[in-house]
């Protein structure tokens, strides 16, 4: 099958924002504009395309990912749409990790946002290049030149402007193209027909003056460049643009757009941003990986030729076709019904049907080049950042790290007709959205859940309750507290007899614990010496102790950070057995556990608050009484203060409605697990009464 469209007329690009920026209204426009749709889709009446769910569309945020493919100047551009509320961080990071370049949409009253800063940060981390469109050029208080200035100082970009608004807030009707040096201007509603005229005569002499400082910046990002600048001969367009371009995809410059994507306003230029200065997947370096077998760093190159290797960065429970798993194709050809290689869980795959995606609907395709995205049908075995390859030619590509969750909630169906279905679904929730965890509590038999936040597991109730039509009572949030030892006891012992008609059951142990290394769970030695305790026993006896480790004795939370040590006990020809043995251990340790003055311990988060300087005393004044320990500060741009501290997860539920109250909205924080701690004797008075 042969190319559409050339390798280096692929553009792989994502659209990331802080919540609320404007980044599904630019999707749709693009779509609109490319001649996907022929309607334009709202936010607002939730029409849109790529806020498919129907949880994004009553919520109005976007909560998933969403592919779509459109085509302008005769390139191919795979757009996908992220979330921007920080609960669905995962499903940015995985986005990132396979794209190739990127919009980051700020809000021109805004600017910088906290989750415009840590989106921001992720593509630093994955070295996506990007260029930049201010959004809402038509909100009252708009302003371009202070949004760049944010850009600059909180982000420590270099943000370079090569447009400027013509008119502002309800007069925003154009942009001065400062390349080309001319005017777009927008009159049609619909704004499918931009004007390209003269550049008005009152903003004559300020558009000078600021292609002079673009050039300027262009210059500085080649050498020769610089000389010519300096030399005061004259750059041509063609020059600057493939400056510029070079300066995108090395990452040491980021071109700044603008416009009003709700107004039908300055879509079209972004869009000829894309392809004029975002990298194909030919401008970027070949993906690198190891060889599972060797260790060795190879190289793949986006070729077509080259040996197949991609990588799994979504999985998606479609209600129609069953499980869809997104591919980014690095290097060679996937087709459809091959069979390829998973190297982490070395196994093999067959493709089933692939997919060119455009939100929830979908085309057949024959296969899937290398710079390509598409989604594959009837993978058994791979997950979300999986590795694929041709099973003669191994790579094992980075994977995606995901943070850990921090929120449990226990929730059982309200039938029994649900039973089943919940865990089914739950089972596939989880496959989809790597940051969701599910376990059963050994004592209650009840089903927990973890995530990232409250939104996040109530979004995920809520799609159990939609699309698989399971209903079910939820508990409130809940946190995992741990008990251990503080004092060494040298003999904990137990004899368990039992004399019955004929055979009898007989085990004596005798232990000794004494607190162990943070983190360092149950540790068990064996010192018998002398055969006192035959070695079959053994193995009962650490399984005795373990069983019991389980629930402790001060409030029933597993025991940690103990080392048990087996050093004497007694055993009988006739009587003894595994069980009697495993009995007596569970009983040893249990009594030791007990003269060992037990204590709770609780899970500390790491906190990062950052706020507007003047609510700093509120702030440490809010940690303070939820039982933090600040670390420290940190001045941050655009006059912030980050506040670093240590807190129980017990005290931040709720904390972030608290923190925005304080803070009139402008706070944020983040918060990640560290280590276990002791809990004081009135709070764990009070954790024990509950």
């Amino acid at each position: 099958m042969a190319r559409q469209y050339p390798l280096d007329r692929y553009r792989n690009i994502g659209i990331i924002a802080h919540i609320d920026a404007g980044k599904t209204t630019t999707t749709e426009r693009v779509l609109f504009y490319t001649g996907k749709t022929h309607r334009i889709g709202s936010v607002d009446d939730g029409t849109t395309v790529t806020d498919w769910m129907e949880q994004e569309r009553e919520r109005g945020i976007t909560i998933v990912s969403a592919a779509v493919s459109a085509e302008w100047r005769g390139y191919q551009i795979n757009i996908i749409d992220t979330p921007g509320h920080i609960d669905f961080t995962a499903e940015v990071q995985r986005s990132l990790r396979v794209l190739d370049g990127g919009i980051v949409v700020f809000d021109a009253v805004q600017g910088v946002e906290p989750q415009s800063e840590t989106v921001w940060r992720q593509a630093d981390r994955y070295g996506v290049p990007r260029i930049c469109f201010v959004n809402k050029m038509d909100r009252v208080g708009a302003s371009f030149e202070r949004t760049i200035q944010s850009i600059q100082e909180r982000l420590g970009a270099n943000p370079i402007a090569v447009q400027l608004p013509i008119g502002s807030e309800s007069n925003f009707k154009g942009v001065v193209d400062l390349i080309e040096q001319q005017a777009i201007v927008w009159e049609d509603d619909l704004g499918k027909e931009p004007r390209v005229v003269e550049i008005p005569s009152d903003l004559r002499s300020r558009a000078k003056e600021m292609r002079e400082r673009m050039v300027e910046q262009i210059a500085e990002t080649d050498d020769d460049l610089t000389l010519k600048y300096l030399e005061g001969e004259e750059i041509s367009v063609p020059e600057l643009k493939a400056a510029l371009r070079r300066a995108v995809i090395s990452g040491s410059a980021t071109p700044v757009y603008c416009g009003s994507s709700l107004r039908n306003k300055g879509v079209q230029p972004l869009l000829d941003a894309v392809v004029d200065f975002l990298p194909s997947p030919a401008d970027i370096p070949p993906v690198k990986g190891t060889n599972p077998h060797t260790g060795e760093i190879i190289e793949r190159p986006a070729d077509d030729n080259a040996p197949f290797s991609g990588l799994v960065f979504k999985i998606v429970t479609d209600p129609y076709v069953g499980r869809l798993a997104y591919v980014r194709v690095y290097s060679g050809k996937l087709t459809s019904s091959s069979m390829v290689y998973n190297t982490g869980k070395d196994k093999r795959e067959r493709i089933g049907r692939l997919i060119r995606m455009y939100a929830d609907r979908r085309e057949d395709v024959e296969e899937v080049l290398a710079g390509d995205i598409g989604a594959v049908l009837g993978l058994k075995s791979s997950f979300t950042g999986d590795t694929l390859c041709d099973a003669s030619n191994v790579i094992l590509l980075e994977n995606i790290s995901f943070p850990e969750p921090v929120i449990s909630v226990a929730i059982e169906p309200k039938t029994t007709s649900d039973q089943d279905k919940m865990s089914d679904a739950l089972h596939k929730l989880a496959e989809e959205d790597p940051t969701f965890r599910v376990r059963t509590d050994e004592d209650t038999g009840q089903t927990i859940i973890s995530g990232m936040g409250e939104l996040h597991l109530e979004v995920l109730v809520d799609r159990m309750l939609r699309e698989f039509r399971v209903q079910a009572r939820v508990g409130r949030p809940q946190v995992s507290y741990r008990e251990s030892i503080t004092r060494p006891v040298p003999r904990a012992e137990m004899r368990y007899v039992k004399q019955t008609g004929g055979r009898g059951q007989y085990g004596h142990v005798v232990l000794e614990l004494e607190p162990g290394e943070p983190g360092s769970g149950i540790v068990f030695e064996n010192d018998i010496i002398g055969g006192v305790i035959p070695k079959e026993y053994i193995n009962a006896i650490e399984k005795g102790v373990r069983e019991s480790a389980e629930a402790g004795v001060v409030a029933g939370y597993p025991v940690v950070d103990v080392k048990v040590r087996l050093y004497d006990g007694s055993y009988h020809e006739v009587d003894s057995n595994e069980m009697a043995f495993k009995m007596a251990a569970s009983m040893a340790f249990r009594e030791g556990v007990q003269k060992g003055a037990p204590v709770l311990q609780e899970p500390i988060m790491k906190v990062e608050v950052v706020v507007p300087e003047e609510f700093l005393g509120d702030i440490i004044g809010q940690l303070n009484s939820r039982r933090g320990e600040i670390l420290g500060m940190e001045v941050r741009p655009g006059n912030a203060q980050a506040v670093r501290a240590m807190v129980p997860l017990a005290e931040m539920f709720g904390y972030a409605t608290n923190l925005r109250s304080a803070t009139q909205g402008r706070g944020v924080f983040s918060m990640e697990f560290d280590h276990y701690a002791r809990v004081s004797e009135n709070v764990a008075r009070e954790i024990i009464r509950a």
